[in-house]
């Protein structure tokens, strides 16, 4: 679908940023509802409970009036949004302190407090009473980060330690659970930043504000891997500039993102601009490929990644706990690092020549019938062992990687090793759009009395028909890969007589599938075989300690 003849009524629709903690995704649409599925484990998801979420589900469960988010951020377990009125929401683990509340787990957003300006007195600064309204949030591992609307940044949660380890000591985070500014950018802007599990990169201009290619790049906290990219393995406690990427340097990074130990940038020569030319830059720990330098050497200098093309514009990057990704403006997607480029999947099943860690680019396929290519890429978003993939201007979802707990959001717990669709939009705007027509049929087949006991019998029937509409696409998207959306959906065989054969459908959708389709069916159904399996094997099990105990 493309952009032309949207209006404001499906921008609920349009997925404009996508953020992937260890096992849970998080989705922002135009309209500023914030989705979340996969693990739920310590309120991550934000629903009210710690229920996994095998499809989207929209988070709104605390909020006692209408919200509006315009930025989403995942850290391992735990969520961050921003909304338009420059506020910060957080939700999920506590453990650290990343909620920026001194307090237990949350399984709701609950509002983040203590951003507040700066001001000088006696020569220091210090913070006012004046609150700062924040611009964007960035969470990694147990951290999380804020730069408010002045150009400030802002850090909590597992931080790096502001003072260098004695000799003798070892390198350990400090635990912060209010938010705290960080000085040392006074009188410059912060534009961007990351942060992995033991250090932070950040983006920031040269002056007061942000001019365009002023940026200069910045790193800081735990270097063992070389990860911050200072040309050595020493820790620094205070942000400190990567050379390649100075004032002085020919190249401006625009784009940073952190794995657990691994750092990769975007950046393009100041005078090839026009040319929409870029590279992409690794450094860091490399030992399953995640530099995609096609070695397992640990680099503590960017280095370039050759085997991507030069002539093509790089619009996203995101890095995993061990892996990468890339897209280009093209539709091209990349990745390299652990297990093929999946990250965690160790239970992935290659051919003898694809398998182990990839230390070079690995090119995506799309599965689609135009080509290899995905139209109109967005953003890419890579989790511990999932990357998912948002493309189509923003109306269409993808994701790969480890399925357990639903983190893929296809409404499946199997593996897939190839991009397969998120179940976009959520199940739940689909009966949305049915339900008028279902309220209809009611009001025309039922006999209605102005007394209340009638309108309470038609409510009812109305909520059964719901789950009815709702029961039946799930089975649907199980079935057919897709949720119910439209007549044409029913099965050819339910349209003619009314009855569904089951087994005629089936052939029929074998029939149609590509060899790529069949072999994610090969995959499914060696899942679901294993999973029957194992529940015999448990229950033989129990079997005999019970018999054993008896006797």
């Amino acid at each position: 679908m493309s952009e032309t003849g949207t209006n404001i009524n499906n921008s609920g629709r349009k997925v404009i940023s996508v953020a992937a903690g260890e096992a849970h995704t998080l989705a922002l649409t135009g309209d500023g509802s914030v989705y979340s599925w996969g693990r739920g484990t310590f309120g991550r998801l934000g629903t009210g409970s710690e229920l996994d979420r095998l499809f989207p589900v929209k988070v709104e469960s605390s909020f006692t009036e209408r919200v509006k988010f315009v930025g989403v951020s995942a850290g391992a377990y735990h969520s961050l949004a921003l909304s338009d009125d420059g506020l910060v929401w957080s939700w999920g683990q506590n453990t650290y302190g990343q909620l920026g509340v001194n307090g237990e787990n949350s399984l709701v957003p609950s509002l983040v407090k203590g951003f507040h300006g700066l001001s000088a007195t006696d020569g220091s600064l210090r913070k006012s009473d004046t609150a700062l309204k924040i611009s964007s949030v960035k969470a990694g591992g147990m951290m999380s980060l804020a730069i408010d609307d002045i150009g400030s940044l802002w850090i909590w949660g597992n931080c790096p330690p502001q003072d260098a380890p004695k000799e003798g000591e070892e390198f350990s985070l400090l635990p912060t659970y209010i938010p705290t500014p960080v000085w040392n950018f006074h009188g410059q802007t912060v534009v961007k930043v990351a942060c992995g599990s033991e250090h932070i990169v950040a983006l920031v201009s040269t002056g007061e504000t942000h001019k365009g290619g002023d940026l200069v790049c910045y790193s800081w906290g735990n270097n063992n891997h070389g990860q911050l990219g200072l040309g050595d393995t020493e820790i620094r406690t205070t942000p400190q500039i990567i050379e390649t990427f100075d004032s002085e340097s020919p190249w401006v990074a625009y784009e940073v993102a952190c794995g657990a130990f691994h750092t990769s940038i975007l950046a393009y020569k100041k005078e090839d601009l026009d040319s929409l030319k870029c590279v992409c830059w690794t450094f860091g720990l490399g030992e399953n490929g995640q530099l995609g330098l096609g070695t397992t050497k640990n680099m503590s200098q960017p280095k370039t990644v050759k085997s991507l093309p030069l002539n093509v514009w790089l619009v996203s990057v995101d890095c995993g706990l061990f892996h990468t990704s890339v897209v280009s403006s093209v539709g091209d997607v990349w990745s390299w690092g652990m297990e093929n480029g999946l990250g965690l999947c160790n239970e992935a099943s290659f051919t003898e020549s694809e398998g182990g860690d990839a230390l070079i680019p690995r090119l995506i396929q799309c599965k689609e019938q135009h080509g290899s290519k995905f139209s109109d890429p967005i953003q890419v978003a890579c989790g511990a062992a999932h990357t998912v993939l948002v493309t189509d201007n923003g109306y269409k979802l993808w994701s790969w990687g480890r399925g357990r707990s639903g983190v893929l959001g296809n409404g499946q717990v199997n593996d897939f090793f190839d991009p397969d669709l998120v179940l976009w939009p959520p199940l739940h705007e689909d009966f949305v759009k049915m339900e008028p027509q279902s309220i209809s049929i009611i009001k025309r087949t039922a006999i209605i009395d102005d007394d209340d006991k009638s309108s309470k019998d038609i409510t009812e029937i109305e909520k059964k028909l719901a789950i009815m509409e709702r029961y039946a696409s799930i089975l649907h998207g199980s079935i057919f890969g897709k949720p119910f959306e439209e007549e044409n959906d029913i099965p050819v065989s339910l349209q003619k007589s009314g009855s569904f054969d089951f087994g005629r459908e089936w052939e029929n959708m074998l029939e149609s599938c590509d060899q790529g389709k069949l072999l994610r069916l090969e995959m499914f159904y060696r899942g679901m075989l294993t999973g029957v399996k194992d529940k015999i094997m448990k229950k033989k099990i129990k079997e005999m300690i019970k018999e054993c105990i008896e006797s």
